[in-house]
């Protein structure tokens, strides 16, 4: 019984710091999905030193891509809960392999007919051209968000469009928890009457100090980590990889080496398009919603993060990600979900007035 009520006020005493642990779970997951997008944006500006705004809104019709694909497969918002999990395995597969080739190939064809024509222009005439592509973008998402049914009807082309939850949300340490057996364990000792006084608050701190690590947060993890380190392995101690470094670094020397620096600046479209395809498929499996607007605001904090970061620097860009995501889970716990995007750009802005080049930026040589 003493044990039992050592366990219940350790698990009491120890809520708040599993909230707050919690939290961090939270803006770690949300950070990495930045990351993917970020990686686009810092790669491209390592190479040509561009600002491509239109990679949040590629992110965008990766979504609409990966929608279309459930819907081809007879997977809707209405059916999602009754696929079995081979067919949702598949589903995902499917699309983790249609979706980055879909926007890497977007993406190539982007700077083949837009950018490769700027090269020897002032830097202001890709940037411009990279908002008007942006636009361009935004215009397809709305056409497309309407081109795709929901359920057999038609939904409007602004509006906010759920995504089919085929990944679990179950906790994966819910039936391992030692908390909710300490929880059990102590109301089973107390008289009725004290159950009827104490119940609720004795159910809200099993509730509260529940930590929770579901298969979505597994997702994430699964998918974003791996490929954070093939993108380094690759661009450290491939053949390719060397070439980038070296058009970072300086172009017209790189080709003076035989590096065919437009093949170079192509690649790294690729796999700049293909990432944020699989931070498409990833973010509607996880946050189960998309429009046409959601690259932007992803875009928005994905950009903040690679200049948060050091922009042109990769483990910069993860480093902002995750940063801009913890940011934003606590500031919404313990302050106020309309004061985060503040104090994101608040601590942006602190950070570069004291160190220009963002976090990373001066430290590492390699721009790619």
């Amino acid at each position: 019984m003493i044990l039992d009520s050592m366990t219940l006020f350790a698990a009491s005493d120890s809520g708040g710091l599993q909230m707050f642990f919690q939290y961090c779970l939270g803006g770690l997951i949300i950070g990495m999905l930045y990351a993917l997008i970020a990686l686009g944006y810092t790669m491209v500006y390592g190479i040509v030193e561009l600002i491509n705004f239109a990679h949040g809104d590629l992110f965008m019709l990766g979504t609409f891509m990966a929608l279309t694909l459930l819907s081809l497969m007879g997977i809707s918002v209405s059916t999602a809960g009754e696929i079995s999990t081979s067919k949702a395995a598949l589903a995902i597969a499917v699309m983790m392999i249609v979706v980055p080739l879909f926007c890497a190939t977007l993406n190539v064809a982007v700077d083949k007919v837009v950018y490769r024509p700027l090269r020897s222009a002032p830097k202001l005439a890709p940037l411009v051209s990279a908002i008007g592509v942006s636009f361009c973008f935004m215009n397809i998402g709305l056409f497309w968000n309407a081109a795709v049914y929901e359920d057999g009807r038609a939904v409007p082309a602004a509006s906010q469009r759920a995504f089919p939850n085929i990944v679990s949300n179950e906790n994966i340490l819910e039936r391992s928890s030692p908390v909710e057996e300490a929880v059990t364990t102590a109301k089973s000792d107390k008289s009725d009457s004290a159950k009827d006084s104490k119940s609720k608050p004795t159910i809200k701190a099993k509730e509260e100090s529940k930590f929770r690590i579901t298969w979505k947060d597994a997702m994430v993890i699964a998918v974003t980590i791996p490929s954070m380190i093939f993108l380094t392995w690759f661009v450290k101690f491939t053949q390719t990889g060397k070439a980038m470094r070296a058009t970072a670094q300086n172009p017209t020397a790189a080709r003076l080496m035989g590096i065919n620096v437009d093949r170079v600046i192509a690649t790294t479209f690729l796999i700049g398009g293909a990432l944020g395809g699989v931070g498409s498929v990833t973010y509607a499996l996880y946050i189960n919603t998309t429009s046409y607007q959601v690259g932007f605001q992803n875009g928005l904090y994905a950009f903040t993060a690679a200049v948060l970061g050091g922009i042109g620097n990769i483990p910069g860009a993860v480093l902002g990600g995750i940063i801009i995501g913890l940011v934003r889970s606590l500031g919404s716990a313990y302050i106020d979900e309309k004061w985060t995007s503040a104090f994101v750009f608040a601590i942006l802005i602190l950070i570069l007035v004291f160190r220009p080049t963002g976090l990373l930026g001066s430290r590492t040589r390699e721009k790619v």
